[in-house]
């Protein structure tokens, strides 16, 4: 292959529609799905490929009976692509926002312990102030620091559990701690429990407990809890990540779980459940919003994660007050 050709002869013959041709091939994988997709022929978006590699002098495609998959020239490319099309997506964003600062969009994901807790309340005020504004959430299973729903431009922020140290963080993520949680042991209103104002460890050894899966923080710090005193982990009745599950079977019998206290602080009276006095390892965990490196938020956006600051840092006001009075 030639030398790729300069920026400026790309520039002027490369056009829009080029890059949403080779967008729709690389994401269906075929010329074909590809041409159904934008309403037009398969022969007119094998010419506008065959343009694009003959401009670059690169193959874009590796061709087979099974369709097309993008070369490494096409794979960066793509990523590029995808890229230009977020910060179009983001400029009529900004634009809208201009027009009418109370009308957007914005996509958030998180983990159903954070949708669970903070989430609710920071999207009743956001919403009563911005009631335009359409949210869209997306629950995350154990969301990592990874985050390919950032990088892949479908979420703009993600409220993440951090499980593993600050240090292992991604270079391309911008991550701001918003508060640290603690887990807390906690068994339904009707439980014999309920009335003891400090309780041992070693006497929920035997108990009915519901534990999230092994490799969970949850687990991890009851693990530790337990091994400090000496004793085994209880056996498990249940295994489940589900907070309304074990909200409700603590609130129908006698079961013993743990919660981040955040959910329990704005839950515990309409789950009917109560924190137990049992002291349990500190432990840092903290919570984040977490955003892509470099690109640029729209209005909306930013107001949202604003509004999240604000609201995280009355709440941790609030708890230290509430500790002092204690």
């Amino acid at each position: 292959m030639s030398k790729v050709p300069s920026e400026d002869r790309i520039g002027r013959r490369l056009r829009f529609r080029d890059l949403q041709v080779f967008f729709a091939v690389a994401q269906s994988g075929s010329m074909a799905k590809a041409a159904a997709q934008l309403g037009v022929t398969q022969p007119s978006v094998s010419e506008i490929i065959a343009g694009l590699e003959h401009m670059f002098e690169v193959r874009l495609f590796d061709r087979s009976p099974r369709g097309v998959e993008p070369t490494s020239y096409g794979g960066a490319l793509l990523k590029r692509s995808i890229a230009v099309f977020d910060e179009l997506k983001q400029g009529i964003r900004t634009i809208e926002f201009l027009a009418d600062p109370k009308v957007g969009e914005l996509r958030i994901g998180c983990a159903e312990s954070v949708a669970a807790a903070i989430l609710p309340p920071i999207i009743q005020r956001f919403s009563q102030q911005y009631p335009r504004v359409s949210v869209q959430v997306e629950l995350l299973v154990t969301p990592t620091l990874e985050l390919p729903e950032l990088h892949d431009r479908s979420l703009d922020a993600v409220l993440a559990r951090i499980v593993r140290p600050l240090a292992s963080e991604s270079d391309d993520l911008n991550v701001e701690v918003l508060f640290h949680d603690e887990l807390v042991v906690a068994a339904g209103l009707q439980s014999s429990w309920d009335c003891r104002r400090k309780i041992d460890l070693a006497e929920l050894v035997n108990e009915p407990w519901i534990l999230t899966p092994p490799n969970s923080w949850n687990h991890k710090i009851l693990t530790e809890a337990f091994q400090a005193r000496g004793l085994e982990m209880p056996r498990a009745c249940l295994t489940t990540f589900s907070i309304n599950l074990r909200a409700n079977l603590l609130a129908m019998d006698r079961f013993v779980t743990t919660f981040p206290s955040s959910v329990l602080r704005f839950n515990a009276n309409r789950f009917s459940v109560k924190v137990l006095p049992v002291d349990l390892p500190v432990r840092p965990w903290p919570i984040a919003i977490v955003t892509l490196k470099n690109r640029t938020l729209s209005p909306v956006v930013q107001l949202f994660v604003d509004h999240v600051r604000a609201f995280t840092t009355s709440m941790g006001a609030e708890a230290a007050s509430e500790k002092k009075l204690a």
